[in-house]
């Protein structure tokens, strides 16, 4: 039996903050385990080190699943982005670290490829339209076949991720408090079709074109601007309304035929459970450390399988390299893996976390490096001390507050 020796919460910020679980076994084997929730990054560290890492010593490394469901089952207060994290670290730093001992690669461990490369798309951004457009070409002189497309909204100053005279898409920002921005509805509503058909004729038909709406919309805002983008056939349309009136989407899809993308705030099957089997969307979007781990989004994926619904796990910045190869890792060895989001990372990052997969003509291939393939440069991580930061939060033109 190889048991846990240790668990350790590492702390670090090479242009983001990062959570980072070192696992131990008695025969010297290190695996990896991401924990990052944005903003709340602390929380989660706190309950790793003070509640699950006591708790894995001693425990058999490689019983995975069962120590899944000791995790989840063992205390009474489930679910919520902070367990499922913490679960979700545990559950990658084990799979690490049954891949290194078998020196296998994990998708090998999950029944080897379905698929020789995994198809990712990233951010387009511009505050104007002319500037989103020199972006869209730059990504497409990438490789990229897929883009994500978003813009200012003319009379506003902010929006959530595009800001002025900076060619990234960076929502999170360094401070004591999130940052305030106005919003207003009816002027993105306005905006994005138009920006979105001058994308479509900018690029053809050809490009896999995605718009992320952020949940602000309500049920009838977001069947009418679905309705209004279906000539321009978009790839998906994501986060159309706030995540937790899942009966909204039924609304929206009496209106509109354009698919539509959710999850990425969802934890567990158990959030996704009725969308995929209603059919009620086209692509679910739970992020594999956010939802417990390689472990249960299998079954989310299998279970979207059966209805015809794909993956495409949440990839943003602020989770670590080691979540993004368990997506790479789930999604090249899962039939239902459709498409990842592929951010990219600050410069910093890849002096922290040093990763096997690839990104190759805008597809990310796994390496061969047993289990993830990621490693965690400790040395390096301890140059960059944590620093508070938050995404914005969102008021209308009244003062109150938005949703989201």
């Amino acid at each position: 039996m190889r048991t846990i020796r240790s668990a350790e919460v590492l702390l670090t910020s090479p242009g983001r903050n990062y959570v980072t679980l070192k696992v131990t076994t008695d025969d010297g084997i290190v695996g990896w385990g991401d924990a990052t929730v944005n903003g709340r990054e602390l929380a989660v560290a706190s309950y790793l080190r003070d509640h699950i890492a006591p708790l894995l010593v001693g425990l058999d490394a490689d019983r995975i699943e069962d120590t899944w469901q000791y995790l989840y089952r063992g205390v009474y207060w489930r679910r919520g982005p902070i367990t499922m994290a913490a679960i979700g670290a545990v559950d990658l730093a084990l799979w690490d670290i049954k891949g290194k001992a078998l020196n296998q690669p994990v998708y090998q461990l999950l029944g080897g490829k379905v698929r020789d490369r995994l198809l990712a798309y990233t951010h387009a951004t511009g505050w104007s339209t002319p500037e989103l457009l020199e972006s869209v070409d730059a990504i497409r002189e990438r490789g990229f076949t897929a883009i994500r497309a978003q813009s200012g909204v003319p009379g506003l100053d902010s929006v959530y991720g595009v800001q002025r005279h900076r060619d990234a898409y960076e929502p999170a920002s360094r401070g004591a408090k999130p940052v305030v921005e106005v919003w207003d509805t009816e002027a993105y509503l306005r905006h994005a079709p138009v920006m979105l058909a001058e994308v479509r004729d900018h690029v053809g038909p050809e490009l896999k074109l995605l718009h992320d709406a952020h949940h602000r919309l309500t049920p009838i805002e977001a069947a009418r601007l679905g309705k209004e983008l279906e000539p321009l056939r978009l790839f998906w349309l994501e986060d159309v309304t706030p995540a937790e009136n899942q009966q909204a989407l039924d609304l929206v899809r009496q209106h509109t035929t354009t698919p539509l993308a959710i999850g990425e705030v969802f934890n567990t099957i158990w959030d996704c459970k009725d969308l995929i089997i209603g059919q009620k969307i086209d692509y679910v979007r739970t992020c594999v450390m956010h939802a417990g781990g390689i472990s249960h989004v299998r079954r989310i994926f299998d279970l979207a399988n059966l209805y015809q619904v794909k993956g495409a796990p949440h990839g943003p910045s602020d989770v670590s390299p080691l979540t993004m190869a368990a997506s790479v890792h789930l999604g090249i060895s899962n039939p239902a893996g459709a498409i990842q989001e592929y951010m990219g990372y600050p410069r910093e990052v890849s002096e922290v976390f040093h990763v096997s997969y690839e990104l190759v003509d805008g597809y990310l291939v796994p390496g061969e490096a047993p289990g993830l393939g990621v490693e965690f440069d400790e040395q390096a991580a301890a140059g960059f001390p944590f620093e508070s930061a938050y995404l914005p939060v969102a008021r209308d033109r009244d003062g109150s507050m938005h949703d989201w």
